[in-house]
């Protein structure tokens, strides 16, 4: 295949310039001031000589540049290669050919031998004489490539060419299969390519914000859990140099990670953790289904609170006043209501918090569930912990290359989830923090250092990252929370802990529209803003119970990142509203 190149076009200001000379008639340098122009104009001399310098100037603009085309033309004309290698035009063809591009993840010792085409992004390049040596990456894979003067396949300019091409930049390149005689230890793909032709689709532009490299160095999440761009160091120092074995290294800050989110995103973790983010979703949809549930779209611009409180983004809507859902749960009953019995939805949920915690965003997506249930909120318990059960399990097993490289930048246990589900009564949870020295109100929610704390103590008692904490305070829960029956201190309600934080709320909604009501105005909530919500419970309404998760605290939690932002493709905080 010919590589499709562009001419080199003469320069718009010496082209100008010499039609300039050909129409315009210079003053002769014997004229006597005041004879008139090509136009009949006055020209002194010194205007004169102004013009004749402009001219010549003009003149070997032009001569320097036919020069250096005839100097590129002849320079191509002694390379009999020169189609092997070169930079594609702008792809906007409407053609279709008949070639295929093999994935890099693919390409193993089965492939040696066979000729391959490859797209792929220049990773890093080496050129030594006669010798280039590129790495290819292709989202989270990458491989050697490698390239020797021969005489019918790769030219010296061809290797030149190759090592000006800049890092990130995308190529095609044809290349057959072959075995190195030493083993490539540090690309995915342990076979080598011997290039035979390459061309490149797009160029990076030489800068970049950071090195892959930087961003790819072993991390402690530990380091980065608090307010990540709060910190007093200047902005000179965010992207620190380290010793490591006495070289000094550049670990990229999260700051500097999030404001050049495109870039950070190439990194091998995290290609991995977004790949493990979407497997989630994938195993939560499947095991639902499995389960009779049906997938429903809630809407997200609603007229009042779906939770109560002060974090709720306020707009305006046509004239009336509005909100961004802080929840689907209001429209999620109202399905059940709809005789659905069991639904399912996932989508981007909207917190005004104006908090910089490591595990609080202002917009994260929310995997709710609500079900009819039939004796008691212990039925929606159980089915959590099924539906976990199935998570974990299909994360070990469907994406174990994923787990490794986050291990290897993000290192941390493997998370454990044991069968039968550890279920505690909110009282016996305060109880076991007792017996370990540690006093809370009975009456209060607990606090991010305290649900810490009791995971720690279930951990050892249990051997499990993953438990349910239930019968939660009145005071601690929403105002459609179902009060309990012997007791209205407590609520019918439950939180989901891994690793001793709180990834998934809920409980028994109140299905009896006087309680509904009695229990919003409690709470300091507007019925008439929800007057639809309450009435859709006045023609019949199934005893029911649901909870909502947070995708990128479960991601988070079960990888040990640290930061919930490392889970949040583009996160949204109080300050950070770009990229």
């Amino acid at each position: 295949m010919e590589s499709e190149k562009k001419e080199q076009q003469p320069q718009p200001e010496a082209q100008a310039q010499a039609e300039k000379k050909e129409t315009q008639e210079p003053v002769k340098a014997g004229e006597e001031t005041g004879e008139a122009g090509a136009e009949g104009t006055k020209i002194s001399k010194s205007q004169q000589k102004k013009l004749e310098k402009e001219a010549k100037k003009a003149a070997q603009k032009q001569a320097n540049a036919e020069k250096e085309k005839a100097k590129q033309q002849a320079a191509e004309g002694d390379d009999p290669l020169k189609d092997n290698y070169g930079d594609y035009d702008l792809l906007n063809d409407a053609k279709i050919t008949d070639r295929k591009w093999t994935p890099v993840h693919d390409i193993d010792d089965s492939f040696i031998g066979k000729e391959v085409l490859v797209r792929a992004r220049v990773h890093s390049s080496r050129v030594k004489g006669s010798l280039a040596f590129l790495v290819l990456r292709q989202r989270h894979s990458d491989i050697q490539a490698v390239a020797f003067v021969t005489k019918d396949v790769v030219s010296k300019q061809m290797v030149k060419w190759i090592d000006g091409i800049p890092k990130e930049s995308i190529v095609d390149v044809y290349a057959v299969v072959s075995k190195p005689e030493q083993e490539i230890i540090s690309c995915s793909q342990k076979v080598e390519l011997q290039m035979r032709r390459i061309y490149v689709v797009s160029r990076s532009v030489p800068l970049l914000p950071f090195q892959l490299e930087d961003a790819s160095r072993k991390v402690n999440p530990e380091d980065e859990e608090g307010e990540y761009d709060t910190q007093k160091q200047p902005e000179a120092q965010k992207d620190k140099p380290v010793e490591e074995s006495k070289e000094q290294q550049i670990i990229v800050s999260l700051k500097t990670r999030l404001d050049n989110r495109i870039i950070d995103l190439r990194t091998k973790a995290n290609q991995a953790i977004f790949r493990v983010e979407s497997g989630v979703c994938q195993l939560f949809r499947e095991f639902l289904y499995t389960q009779d549930f049906v997938e429903v779209m809630c809407p997200k611009l609603i007229s009042g609170t779906s939770e109560g409180g002060a974090n709720v983004f306020t707009i305006k809507y046509f004239g009336q006043d509005a909100c961004l859902a802080q929840s689907p749960q209001l429209y999620k009953q109202m399905c059940i209501m709809g005789d659905f019995d069991r639904v399912f939805t996932i989508g981007p949920v909207f917190r005004a918090e104006n908090s910089f915690t490591p595990r609080h965003m202002c917009e994260f997506t929310g995997l709710d569930i609500e079900m009819a249930i039939k004796e008691s909120y212990h039925e929606v318990m159980d089915l959590i912990g099924e539906l976990f059960w199935y998570i974990c399990d299909g994360l070990e097993k469907r994406f174990p290359k994923e787990l490794e490289a986050i291990k290897e930048q993000y290192p941390f246990e493997p998370f454990k989830c044991k069968k039968p589900l550890v279920k505690l009564t909110f009282q016996e949870g305060v109880d076991l923090l007792a017996e370990n020295g540690i006093k809370i109100d009975p009456f209060e929610d607990l606090d991010t250092p305290t649900e810490k704390k009791l995971g720690e103590i279930v951990k050892k008692k249990y051997d499990t990252d993953f438990y349910i904490l239930h019968r939660y305070p009145e005071g601690a829960r929403p105002f459609y929370t179902m009060i309990a029956k012997d007791d209205p201190r407590y609520t019918n309600s439950y939180d989901v802990f891994m690793r001793g934080q709180e990834i998934i709320s809920g409980g028994q909604r109140i299905h009896e529209p006087n309680l509904l009501t009695e229990r919003a105005k409690h709470k300091g909530i507007k019925v008439e803003t929800i007057k639809d919500y309450i009435d859709s419970f006045k023609y019949g309404a199934y005893p029911h119970g649901g909870l909502g998760i947070g995708l990128e605290r479960v991601v988070m939690l079960y990888c040990a990142l640290g930061n919930i932002r490392r889970t949040s493709m583009f996160p949204r905080d109080p300050r950070r509203i770009t990229p």
